[in-house]
């Protein structure tokens, strides 16, 4: 008997481990925090060209869905509405994926700049108004692929 349960456990362990390889992919992203969880499809732009592009011109978006900003380092970095047709919520997280700053409801086409503080090196793009719904503040964790995994707080399994 004692082999069996040796034998499930094993298993168990393998299926978790395969399950996190298939849901740690480039096209999510994963928020944690005291509020509970959530999953996003997201769009990821990670050169100059991409990211000054952002969600300009999207006349809509799916309710889980996003785009993640990634840049080479963290640095400090603002934001603005121009040419973008929707609100969003834009959040701001560290090196480790932690999340800094939420700035909610950013305005379609407003000019102010909207600055996410320094040593940020990943920026989430949802709807307006989903980090509210969904409690997502300062503290969540953010995963994804992209988040180095000596560096993450989350990290994707290796």
């Amino acid at each position: 008997m004692g082999k069996w349960i040796g034998l499930s456990a094993a298993l168990a362990i393998i299926a978790s481990q395969a399950v996190a390889e298939e849901v740690c992919r480039d096209d999510t992203v994963f928020l944690r925090g005291d509020w509970g969880s959530a999953r996003f499809t997201v769009d990821v732009v990670d050169t100059p060209e991409s990211r000054s592009r952002g969600l300009m011109f999207v006349e809509d978006m799916p309710t889980m869905a996003g785009m993640l900003f990634v840049y080479e380092r963290a640095q400090s970095v603002s934001f603005w509405m121009k040419n973008t047709l929707i609100p969003l919520d834009m959040i701001f997280a560290d090196e480790a994926g932690v999340v800094q700053r939420v700035h909610d409801n950013a305005v379609p086409g407003d000019l102010t700049s909207i600055p996410g503080g320094s040593g940020i090196r990943f920026v989430l793009e949802i709807n307006g108004g989903m980090a509210e719904r969904l409690g997502i503040d300062p503290g969540t964790e953010m995963r994804h692929p992209a988040i180095p995994a000596e560096t993450a707080s989350w990290a994707c399994a290796s």
